[in-house]
């Protein structure tokens, strides 16, 4: 015997579980990865030696995305669903403790202190780089 009250209600609950399964997904998501989530994250244990301590810098950033459907027809029904986070770090310096004074020391990067201001001075001559060599065509 069918109760259209009880598998309308049963669909009712299939229908908000599958709507809110990505939220459900992303804040266990966020919950786990947060929990790792400190200080100690982005300023490694200090290290020290000599008189001087060293702590390292990062840089770190979580990402976070999620996704479901459901799709139901006369002949078929669908489901779906699906999620996913991750997490990058990136070294950024150090903080070196020395004599009482602490003093920040970026990781440079040297192509990158060469390149971009060569680019930005490329940028900057080429209309007039490509004026002089029209002016030479004619």
């Amino acid at each position: 015997m069918n109760y259209p009250e009880e598998s309308t209600a049963a669909d009712q609950v299939r229908d908000l579980t599958a709507a809110h399964a990505p939220t459900i997904l992303l804040e266990r998501l966020a919950d786990k990865l947060g929990t790792r989530a400190s200080v100690a994250a982005v300023y490694g244990e200090p290290i020290s030696g000599e008189g001087v301590t060293v702590i390292p810098v990062a840089r770190v950033g979580f990402g976070f995305g999620g996704g479901s459907g459901r799709e139901i027809r006369s002949d078929k029904t669908g489901e779906g669903g699906g999620g996913g986070g991750g997490v990058g770090s990136w070294p950024l310096g150090f903080i070196e403790i020395r004599d009482g004074t602490a003093t920040y020391k970026p990781i440079r990067r040297h192509w990158t202190d060469f390149i971009v201001p060569l680019s930005a001075l490329a940028v900057a001559l080429a209309p007039k780089i490509i004026r002089t060599r029209r002016k030479r065509r004619t």
